[in-house]
């Protein structure tokens, strides 16, 4: 078993590179398709390298988690584009709170009096992204639609999640790394017909794209599947929020972008809330294992 600082460390690596998504994408003259489409096929090939796992375990379920994730993959780049990089990282982490509603139907996980108080903050935090008016940036055109492009982002990303934990019940093995390939793939080949024909493109651009697919993609996962395992699912949880924390700071860093208010707020309330459902669902788990 690897040190548990090395696990620790190697999570955290993880969460920092996932977190340069917004200023990446940002960083490019792209269209969102565009940096959609090479994005993913670049992470596909990185992942598929550098994942063994990803090679391995493919199966008819991988297809659904597939496409789900392909749509939050997307989904988070177009938001990304139109609003804040904050806004974006901050709507889509609403998914784990949608997965409440989605257990009783997904995974036969029964919906408790405490699980709808926690829906109903995270109700509250993102109803603040639409509280106030935001201007429009150089960095975020179109604030409004780019906050209901990162909205549904996070129904996708629940499904995912909800289609990730739907794998690992099965009997075929953790098809998880392949489900991650797999929807970099079809995100790939979806938003294609959209990125061409690609003009005007420089050397910046495909560099931005290669960083984006082999290291906020594919090193992320590499490090993420190497370290999970080891590490409790408190403690984990705690230690990929270094990416929604860090995605708005590099967003200022590179390009100046300062997120509203009312979006902070928002952003800071479904985070505490993400942290507090964590524990939760951990407490039950030791008072199961030793009840």
């Amino acid at each position: 078993m690897r040190a548990p600082v090395a696990n620790r460390l190697l999570l955290l690596v993880a969460a920092v590179l996932f977190s340069t998504g917004g200023a990446a994408i940002k960083a490019t003259a792209l269209t969102s398709w565009q940096v959609a489409s090479f994005r993913s096929a670049v992470a596909a090939l990185a992942l598929l390298l550098l994942v063994p796992a990803a090679r391995a375990g493919w199966n008819w379920r991988v297809g659904p988690v597939g496409v789900a994730y392909a749509s939050t993959l997307v989904l988070f780049v177009l938001a990304t584009k139109l609003t804040t990089a904050a806004n974006a990282i901050f709507l889509q982490s609403t998914g784990p709170l949608y997965l409440l509603l989605l257990g009783p139907l997904v995974l036969r996980e029964p919906l408790r009096r405490r699980d709808i108080g926690l829906i109903a903050v995270v109700g509250a935090g993102m109803a603040l992204f639409f509280a106030g008016q935001e201007a429009a940036s150089p960095t975020a055109p179109d604030p409004l639609h780019g906050n209901v492009l990162g909205a549904c982002s996070g129904v996708t990303w629940a499904c995912t999640i909800a289609g990730l934990r739907w794998l690992g019940s099965g009997r075929a093995g953790n098809s998880a790394p392949a489900s991650v390939a797999a929807g970099n793939l079809l995100a790939f080949l979806a938003c294609l017909p959209m990125a061409l024909p690609v003009s005007g493109a420089q050397w910046r651009d495909a560099a931005v794209i290669l960083y984006l697919g082999v290291f906020q993609i594919g090193l992320s996962y590499f490090c993420l599947t190497r370290a999970i395992r080891h590490v409790p699912a408190l403690e984990a949880a705690i230690l990929l929020l270094a990416e929604p924390a860090l995605n708005p700071v590099w967003a200022w860093l590179a390009h100046g972008e300062r997120p509203g208010r009312w979006a902070l707020a928002g952003g800071a309330l479904i985070l505490t809330t993400s942290v507090v459902n964590t524990w939760l669902q951990s407490r039950d788990a030791k008072m199961k294992a030793y009840g």
